[in-house]
């Protein structure tokens, strides 16, 4: 059962929820068991449903979850696969007053829903709370590296995003018009974040435990391949472009600190290749553009006391830069159409009706 764009899920509204909590899935078989089950104990202590959005896994993700009693809906078509399409999907197919986003490489951690619907009760102008995300992957240098990064968006408090997942407001995600930006490869958090802000509403995270995440285990440079190969990277250029001639742009781009290190890379690239037509001898030539290509890797290996961290972190920001130029050059669609989308399973036997 196909929807089509522009049409809407019938009989959702009617069966209100507390929480929905959204597991967005592509090829998760692995691990996917263990998010369910603790999807489901984390509702069964408020009240909700499960939601599995599913960008046409072909492993047995699906196979796997038609075990359990949760919602179970299908991009209609695979080319669609994105980090954005996910939780969107999921949203127009849930019917809680509050929305957990989960990935399925995660596991939800028991207390945290009861806390961050406590938060979000007792304080009306927060759009929603995210917890800590625990990284259990201590073996890729990109995860280590993230767990190791003191980001401000990660501490207590107020932050500018909830990434790695969080417990939103539906009336919130209402007002900012769609949950997660289809055509977003990567920082549909920061967007959605930038979206709520924009009209006035905070976002809040707590110390507390939300969800384990194990993260890929690739190998590092394989990971980079597999980003950019689905297209991963080219998310920071998307959200740019997405927020050209929107007011919010300017407190997109603010926020953004990677944006400054990426452009210098982007420069680092136009020197390197102005080398050859300088006014000097070959052997200058020659000196000046190694001398150039080397010193970002000895000054990352200087900070990072490790020549393999700073060769990864140089290779790792060029993958990402030229994702930037590509991204901003990718033209979306319009990010409040409906995504064509198949149910496969409703819980507890609920009718599946084609709308």
């Amino acid at each position: 059962m196909e929807l089509s764009s522009t049409q809407e899920v019938s009989g959702q509204t009617a069966r209100a929820c507390r929480v929905s909590v959204i597991i967005k899935a592509l090829n998760e078989e692995s691990g996917i068991v263990e998010t369910l089950e603790s999807a489901l104990r984390a509702v069964s202590r408020v009240g909700g449903e499960v939601v599995l959005a599913d960008s046409c896994s072909t492993d047995r993700t699906v196979e796997l979850a038609m075990q359990y009693p949760v919602r179970i809906v299908q991009l209609a078509h695979p080319n669609e696969r994105c980090c954005g399409v996910g939780p969107q999907l999921g949203y127009q197919h849930s019917s809680g007053e509050f929305l957990y986003v989960l990935d399925g490489d995660m596991q939800m951690l028991d207390g945290f829903l009861e806390e961050a619907l406590a938060i979000l009760e007792q304080r009306p102008e927060i759009a929603g709370v995210g917890g800590r995300v625990i990284e259990l992957n201590t073996e890729s240098l990109e995860y280590v590296a993230r767990e190791q990064r003191v980001a401000a968006h990660r501490q207590a408090g107020s932050v500018d995003r909830l990434d790695g997942g969080g417990l939103y407001r539906r009336s919130a995600i209402e007002a900012a018009g769609y949950f997660s930006d289809r055509n977003l490869h990567s920082y549909e958090e920061y967007d959605l974040g930038t979206r709520l802000r924009s009209l006035g509403w905070t976002l809040w995270r707590i110390p507390r435990g939300a969800v384990n995440h194990f993260g890929h285990d690739a190998p590092p440079y394989r990971l980079l391949m597999r980003r950019w190969q689905t297209r991963y990277v080219w998310g920071l250029g998307e959200l740019i472009r997405a927020a050209i001639g929107q007011p919010r742009l300017a407190m997109v781009v603010g926020g953004l600190s990677e944006l400054r290190l990426y452009a210098a890379v982007l420069v680092w690239w136009t020197v390197l290749a102005s080398v050859p037509l300088w006014p000097i001898g070959v052997a200058s030539k020659l000196l000046v553009f190694f001398t150039t290509l080397a010193l970002p890797v000895l000054f990352m290996a200087w900070r990072k006391r490790s020549f393999e961290k700073a060769i990864y972190a140089v290779v790792s920001w060029s993958f990402h830069a030229a994702g930037l130029v590509r991204g901003l050059l990718q033209k979306p669609r319009p990010p409040r159409a409906m995504i064509s989308s198949r149910v496969l399973r409703e819980p507890a036997n609920l009718s599946q009706s084609s709308v």
